[in-house]
């Protein structure tokens, strides 16, 4: 009931966002429509699958009562190095790719075993990883954009292309991408042992340790999904835009899948959290984003602001949630 609560609480307030920004960007200024043409809702359908899919990727993390930091360098490391290994070291596609997700799902490994073999705090590891991978995709750039130029058109499809829905409407490839992943993330995290377990171990690790669980290995498991979605995003996103700078590419993307998925009702406590919330969260975030830039009387640079007050923002309620709860179990016993 309580999950169901959450979804009900963050699928009103995208009704409101989305509604609002259509009365404000649409009917209030001279841009008629602009927020309903069919070109906009692809795209903001196309960025809410592209973030959606590395959100669910760090909810698995936050469920463990984990956070990682990395992914946007993540996602800057896949960016730039599938094109570099294709356009500047002729790498074979059948080759390049299978390496840069294999690169990416083995950060996820290195993390998991260094919080969990060395004990070392998420939060350092995934820092430090942040900085690592920006440094090493600079590095073998030389701080060069990286892109496909006229080539590879039929890999591009994969996330500049679209369904036919009408004559004007069509659902973007990456939104298909999005519901093959929540739909096993979801069936992982709810129909299997191994999703009880991910959830027990972020309530309490202790107990799931004494209970048999094998914390360590779902732990590791977790930052592997993690770092691979981020991977899987890295590609998306740069077949969609076709270029990418090591410097900026990926930039705070890792702010945004954290704010989605507090927003959609990961506790950053641990042991909470459903996937259709991730995705719900954001799609808030994405259409805020939407109204930031079409609504004129909206500050353009405010964005990160709106980020760090709906993380903000989340952590409040949850803080504030379980205290409720608390006091409410401290009534009932001494009844």
């Amino acid at each position: 009931m309580k999950g169901i609560n959450k979804i009900l609480g963050i699928g009103g307030l995208l009704l409101f966002v989305w509604l609002a920004t259509w009365v404000f960007s649409d009917l209030l200024t001279e841009h008629q429509w602009s927020f309903l043409t069919a070109y906009n809702q692809e795209n903001l359908l196309k960025r809410i699958a592209l973030f959606g899919i590395i959100g669910i990727g760090v909810a698995f993390v936050i469920i463990t009562g984990g956070i990682d930091l990395s992914i946007g360098s993540v996602i800057c490391l896949v960016g730039v190095g599938f094109p570099w290994l294709l356009m500047e070291k002729d790498w074979p596609l059948a080759l390049a790719l299978p390496t840069v997700l294999l690169v990416a799902a083995g950060i996820g490994l290195i993390h998991g075993l260094l919080i969990t073999k060395l004990k070392l705090q998420p939060f350092v590891v995934t820092l430090c990883g942040l900085l690592i991978y920006r440094g090493v995709s600079r590095g073998f750039t030389g701080d060069q954009t990286q892109g496909f130029q006229n080539s590879f058109q039929g890999l591009k499809v994969l996330a500049t292309g679209k369904i036919p829905l009408t004559a004007s409407f069509g659902l973007p490839m990456p939104v298909v991408f999005l519901l093959v992943v929540a739909l096993a993330s979801a069936f992982f995290l709810n129909q299997t042992v191994y999703g009880r377990h991910l959830k027990a171990l972020g309530n309490n690790e202790e107990a799931a340790r004494f209970s048999g669980i094998h914390t360590d290995r779902m732990i590791i498991s977790a930052y592997v999904i993690c770092s691979s979605l981020a991977g899987l995003g890295g590609l998306l996103f740069v077949l969609d835009v076709n270029s990418a700078q090591p410097v900026d590419f990926g930039n705070f993307y890792e702010l945004y899948a954290i704010a989605a998925a507090v927003l959609g009702g990961c506790s950053l406590r641990g042991g909470e959290g459903t996937i259709l919330g991730v995705i719900i969260g954001t799609a808030v975030m994405r259409v805020l984003n939407n109204s930031i830039n079409l609504i004129d009387w909206i500050s353009k640079n405010i964005e990160l602001a709106v980020i760090g007050s709906v993380i903000l923002a989340g952590v409040i309620v949850d803080e504030l949630a379980k205290r409720m709860i608390a006091k409410r179990r401290s009534k009932m016993d001494k009844e």
